[in-house]
């Protein structure tokens, strides 16, 4: 036991009598943070300073008790500012950037979703007479703490530090952060310590952190064995990928290799962007294999966000920030936080800048997407990054917008497909139905024949509906299985691997039937006989019909395989989440009996999407980075993000009763295997219970809402369903 072992910096973890000791926590956030300093190209003393002072405040006795659970109810601390009564044992030059790592590490320093931060405390004396309670009884301790971890010398902790100092280290810090607030712009030191501290804390919870190699974060991946991969089948492998230029923008058909060629365009780091969930997951396992070997360290994001609720407002975080992977995997969604100003957005622009991102199969028939993708590359382009997209499916309103936030054509490399060699990519006969009742007897002649069969939804309920149909038709003679997105996500990911595995490659004659929604549509590596789907925007079918008959080998060029479109809904609410006019344009662009030529996806695009939408438009006025610059002060970010109020994106996450107390005790990867993520909407107002400061603090559903062959079951998930002996969790 080290002499402080006593002051904690973190409650027990569960079955521990011992708390994190507060010295243990701020070495490792100094370590981290001198890492995070070095790349990002900041002073790694003052960045391990700020790091080491940043949970000082933890000393005093008020937050020990609340550690210990016997804080009175109603006590306002704020460790941080009890951290900032320290700041005058710091160089002088180091003051200014450290108020800016401990200041605002947990809260906005105005405007926090609870009214808490530095600055909404208007009455500063009250509010140092606080936090300042007892300060004669801890200060010995907490300047004892400061000598043991190396942060000031003997002589300081043997000088007594006075309440004066205190008081005068609190009003410089005050005064500091009102003056960076006025500068609009992004504060990377605080950047800097969020991402050493959230690494910090997931090591001492046997996070992420402790599989991250302090050898290899930071490391430039190796790409070079893109280079050597070189096929006719795949044109782009053979175009130079060598131009100076610093971004990209490469429009080809699935399976023409843009993968490679834009791994190819990369100099340093990557961030690769695909839509859904299943894309990134497969993207992933891929890149993976391939740099296997190399040292190259690369990760996967596998949530978008979590929502917390704050004093009855709901506050959107990014989950998994840890900065340093050579290569991370993520969706738009994930890094929407740097141009919507979400908190924790210091620290994903610390990490993304200078580095090659990868904006791939940007989906247009969501406008808010493409405000999103565009502010997004807007950002980027401000803290020096290559942008590199790649898409089967941009109309040409938006590829001129992006080409023009690029730069143009003097910064961009445009790379296209003769048409000619388009020609080889095509690859489908549509067909048009005119309802699901006609999709019946094409499934069961498919499976008659001993064919794959990928059935699409739009809705997880329809999908869950028709496959209960077709499960009780088939029973065990055929495999049938469903695929979504409000599975458990250890569920979710055997699926997964189960259609790229076995179901994928079943021998020619015997068939299955797998029922999907949109999460199969990008970079899904399988390749199935049949489809039929609802009808969707055009690009999000062309996306779709990439999974039919998708291998390119010598045999397949040149034989095409049907795709069977059910024609659009009736009324708004039912082609949700779709328009319902560009439904029905995007069905009347379609032919009927005849192949889908690849040639015509550009002019079909073209029709479909003549400008970019006034909604798209609106939510660009949202963001938190508009015209080239930081509508938000420095030290503050945004409670709710547009995106939530614009999406229905798993934002919340839910267990079933049966999982409680598994989940209590599990690892973060074992609770992430648990939750079902859905749609907060779905569960905010159902007056179910919550596990409160446990994982990602997630609902507790019924064990009669969700079942592993369908997936979530939003009918039960209400309290009248419960075991009755959870009834208080």
């Amino acid at each position: 036991m080290g002499v402080y072992d006593h002051i904690w910096a973190k409650t027990p973890r569960v079955g521990e009598a011992q708390g994190l000791p507060l010295v243990d926590h701020l070495r490792q956030t100094a370590f981290w943070a001198r890492r995070v300093a070095a790349a990002v190209g900041v002073d790694e003393e003052v960045a391990a300073a700020g790091a080491l002072l940043h949970d000082v405040g933890k000393v005093s006795p008020v937050f020990q008790r609340r550690l210990r659970g016997t804080r009175p109810e109603g006590t306002i601390f704020r460790h941080e500012i009890a951290s900032l009564f320290f700041l005058l044992l710091l160089p002088e030059a180091w003051r200014g950037p450290v108020v800016e790592m401990v200041a605002a590490h947990h809260k906005s320093a105005k405007k926090d979703v609870r009214e808490l931060g530095l600055l909404d405390l208007d009455d500063n004396e009250k509010s140092f007479e606080i936090h300042s309670a007892g300060f004669d009884t801890w200060c010995a301790e907490a300047c004892g703490i400061m000598r043991e971890v190396g942060l000031i010398g003997p002589e300081a902790a043997r000088t007594p530090y006075s309440l004066e100092q205190a008081w005068a280290g609190y009003e410089l810090a005050v005064a500091y952060c009102r003056e960076r607030i006025r500068r609009k712009e992004w504060s990377l030191w605080r950047g800097v310590l969020m991402a050493a501290d959230g690494m910090a804390s997931a090591l001492a919870e046997g996070g992420a952190a402790d599989r991250i190699d302090a050898e290899r974060i930071f490391r430039v991946p190796d790409l070079s064995y893109y280079a050597s991969r070189r096929h006719e089948l795949y044109p782009l492998s053979l175009m130079d990928a060598a131009d100076a230029r610093p971004h990209t923008i490469v429009t080809a058909p699935t399976g023409a290799g843009k993968t490679d060629f834009l791994l190819r365009r990369c100099r340093g780091r990557v961030f690769y962007t695909l839509p859904f969930q299943a894309s990134i997951n497969a993207m992933y396992d891929r890149i993976r294999h391939d740099l296997e070997g190399t040292g190259a360290d690369v990760r996967l994001l596998h949530a978008s966000s979590m929502l917390r609720n704050e004093g009855g407002r709901w506050e959107e975080r990014i989950l998994q920030r840890h900065p340093g992977a050579s290569v991370k995997v993520m969706t738009p969604h994930q890094m929407a936080a740097v141009a919507f100003g979400v908190k924790g957005y210091e620290a994903m622009l610390a990490d993304l800048q200078g580095c090659d991102v990868i904006l791939d199969e940007i989906h247009t028939y969501s406008d808010t997407i493409q405000a999103v993708v565009l502010k997004i590359a807007e950002v980027l382009l401000s803290v020096g990054c290559r942008v590199h997209v790649g898409t089967a499916t941009m109309p040409r309103a938006l590829y001129d917008r992006m080409l023009a936030l690029l730069g143009g054509p003097e910064r961009v490399c445009e790379v296209r497909l003769p048409t000619e060699v388009l020609d080889t990519f095509d690859r489908h006969r549509v067909y048009k139905l005119t309802n699901w009742e006609a999709a019946g007897s094409v499934v069961r002649e498919a499976v008659e024949r001993g064919e794959k069969v990928l059935a699409v939804c739009n809705r997880v309920a329809r999908a869950q509906e028709l496959y209960d149909r077709l499960a009780e038709e088939y029973g065990t003679e055929v495999p049938v299985m469903l695929i979504h997105s409000r599975f458990k996500r250890g569920d979710r990911a055997g699926l997964e691997k189960r259609l790229v595995g076995e179901l994928n490659r079943l021998p020619a004659g015997e068939g299955c039937v797998v029922v999907a929604t949109q999460v199969v549509e990008v970079s899904l590596d399988i390749s199935f006989d049949v489809m039929v789907t609802e009808c969707a925007p055009l690009d999000a079918l062309v996306q779709r019909f990439g999974r039919i008959n998708r291998r390119r080998t010598p045999e397949t060029r040149g034989n095409f395989r049907p795709v069977y479109v059910v024609a659009p809904p009736d009324g708004v609410r039912e082609a949700a989440p779709y328009d319902a006019e560009v439904l029905e344009r995007s069905f009347d662009l379609l032919p009927d009996g005849d192949l889908f030529r690849e040639r015509d996806v550009q002019r079909r695009l073209d029709a479909l999407y003549e400008a970019i939408p006034a909604r798209a438009e609106e939510l660009g006025l949202l963001a938190a980075y508009r015209d080239g610059r930081w509508r938000i002060g420095g030290l503050i970010h945004q409670a709710k993000s547009a995106l939530l109020e614009a999406l229905d994106i798993d934002s919340a996450a839910c267990i079933v009763e049966g999982d409680v107390g598994r989940y209590r005790t599990a690892s973060a990867a074992e609770r992430l295997a648990m939750e079902i993520p859905v749609s907060v909407r779905t569960v905010r107002y159902s007056g179910l219970n919550r596990l409160p400061e446990c994982g990602s603090e997630p609902y507790v559903v019924p064990d009669r809402a969700y079942s592993p062959e369908a997936g979530f079951l939003p009918e039960f998930a209400r309290p009248e369903f419960e075991d009755v002996t959870n009834r208080f969790l």
